[in-house]
């Protein structure tokens, strides 16, 4: 308990740091929002520790994958996602990410053989974007439990669902917006 409570003050000071006051409020209240969460506060902080160790290791290995490729970890799952015609480097990600401790499953959703341009980066941003709205403002999801990545117009979930009807809210809003051609969902129901 004491390392959370460490890294949650080592979040909001260097949030304080780096950015003012009004940062601070803000973290705080992301602070607030996260104990909601299923994984709730310590959950979120080892998942915040786990990716950053992993980008770490990325840095640490002069793999320039930090900017191609996308880590989200949850409950110690961590999901990969990005482009990359390198199959030799994604396939070292993958290696390093599960050298880290704690981590329980390594998702590679890292699209080979495919490039992103400016305007797919664009788009996948607007995307993640526009579902992040919807979920934040249905009633019928708890849209604190889901991380959203987006490349190449492909949606990856992760998270926690309350139940299988959440679930297919959230696939089915996902799957309505413009430019998106699929929906990959790494989302686990919550156990009763």
């Amino acid at each position: 308990m004491k390392k959370v409570i460490i890294y949650i003050g080592l979040l909001g000071f260097l949030t304080l740091q780096l950015s003012g006051c009004t940062t601070f409020v803000g973290a705080g209240a992301t602070l607030g929002v996260t104990a909601f969460q299923e994984r709730g506060i310590k959950g979120r902080a080892l998942d915040l520790k786990t990716e950053a160790l992993i980008l770490e290791s990325f840095i640490s290995q002069e793999l320039l994958l930090p900017a191609t490729i996308g880590v989200e970890v949850y409950e110690g799952r961590v999901l990969l996602t990005g482009a990359s015609k390198n199959n030799k480097m994604t396939d070292k990600a993958v290696k390093l990410s599960w050298a880290i401790d704690g981590v329980k499953d390594v998702i590679n959703e890292i699209q080979t053989n495919n490039s992103t341009s400016i305007t797919d980066f664009s788009k996948d941003s607007w995307i993640t974007a526009q579902l992040r709205s919807k979920l934040t403002f249905d009633k019928n999801v708890y849209s604190i439990n889901y991380s959203i990545e987006t490349v190449n117009g492909t949606v990856y979930l992760i998270g926690i669902a309350q139940n299988n009807a959440e679930h297919d809210i959230v696939k089915q809003h996902a799957a309505q917006i413009k430019f998106v051609k699929r929906v990959i969902s790494h989302v686990r129901i919550k156990k009763k």
